[in-house]
């Protein structure tokens, strides 16, 4: 076997690479070729059949040819491949110059505006805004704030209770931002004028209601702080964020642990075109609790109530923005729907 027997063979089938024009046509005559059964691969088996030395100078022949007519395969496709993607880049050219698809626009949740709204209002008047982790241990949620044993705040139907520890104490879920009042008079010395906004979380659920809410909070401690001070700042946030320019109050006595004496603040309103006017009319509403911090609580958080006094007050951010803005249902605040959110959402 030389080279000039394997000559017409070798063009032959180089010919066929070169006229093939796809990729499926080159792969059948690499098949015929370099298949198991292709007329060189039947050739490569012709050399178990000679003796060694027509093998040593077969072999190498056979073998350069098969590595050429691979080449040449491997060469077109590559061929191939290009002029098929040059092709479909010339089929789906981009015009640059029409205008871009519109983007979609996110809304800001009526909750986080609340939220600024809110820390706006009481930064102009000297507060500064503190924060708290969700999960707490039974002092600060309960201990510090005077909640005795056995109140029903502590039940396991009132509050979220993780596992027991092994000291047997056993975390919660905050059930309100009062944490952060007593972190902060545990940490900072008066006088304090702080509000705490954040999630909150309580074993309920219905149109008013759900297991996570918000809350915003505030706290005032100095040596000469009293009622008349609480009822003015409550007035004036109220009057702020309702844009109300008249605006009917009353302090009904209520309890908090936390607080004495307590109160719930009603502000008056009517109904004006289907919707809620508040400060003027006479009906009522209940807005928020309040009243001047305990004694106790001023201990628990190494404060003398001889020297110092102050007052708190806490509120729903959920239900300012249901009365505001008008949404029926607190439970759509967290349905994740965003034809709801781009109803009721706020352009960022």
């Amino acid at each position: 076997m030389s080279l000039d027997d394997l000559k017409p063979l070798e063009d032959n089938l180089l010919a066929q690479v070169t006229a093939a024009e796809d990729e499926r046509t080159l792969d059948e005559v690499r098949v015929a070729a370099l298949g198991k059964k292709g007329v060189i691969s039947e050739r490569m088996k012709s050399l178990g059949k000679m003796s060694p030395d027509e093998r040593k100078e077969a072999g190498p022949i056979l073998n350069s040819l098969k590595a050429r007519v691979a080449d040449a395969i491997t060469a077109r496709k590559e061929t191939l491949e290009n002029e098929a993607l040059n092709a479909r880049l010339a089929e789906e050219t981009v015009d640059v110059t029409l205008p871009p698809a519109p983007l979609a626009k996110g809304r800001k949740h009526p909750i986080t505006q609340v939220f600024e709204e809110v820390e706006a209002i009481f930064a102009d008047m000297g507060f500064e805004t503190r924060e708290g982790p969700d999960i707490e241990d039974d002092f600060h949620n309960f201990t510090a704030l005077n909640f005795p044993p056995g109140h029903p705040a502590r039940e396991i139907h009132d509050t979220f209770f993780f596992e027991e520890k092994e000291n047997g104490e056993r975390m919660v879920l905050r059930t309100h931002t009062s944490p952060v009042q007593v972190r902060t008079m545990m940490n900072e010395k008066p006088p304090i004028r702080i509000i705490a906004p954040g999630r909150t979380f309580r074993c309920d659920s219905d149109q008013t209601h759900t297991p996570m809410f918000h809350q915003v909070e505030g706290l005032v401690i100095d040596k000469g702080t009293h009622m008349g001070h609480l009822k003015g700042t409550l007035e004036a946030f109220i009057k702020a964020f309702f844009e109300a320019d008249e605006l009917k109050t009353r302090f009904r006595p209520h309890f908090f642990p936390f607080t004495e004496p307590s109160a719930e603040m009603d502000v008056g309103y009517e109904r004006v075109d289907g919707g809620l006017k508040i400060g003027t009319g006479d009906k009522w509403m209940e807005i928020l609790g309040c009243g001047m911090v305990h004694p106790n609580v001023l201990k628990n958080c190494g404060l003398d109530p001889d020297e110092y006094q102050g007052f708190a007050f806490g509120m729903g951010v959920d239900r300012l923005a249901m009365l505001k803005y008008g949404i029926p249902d607190l439970r759509d605040f967290f349905a994740a729907d965003t034809r709801w959110l781009e109803h009721y959402g706020f352009a960022g």
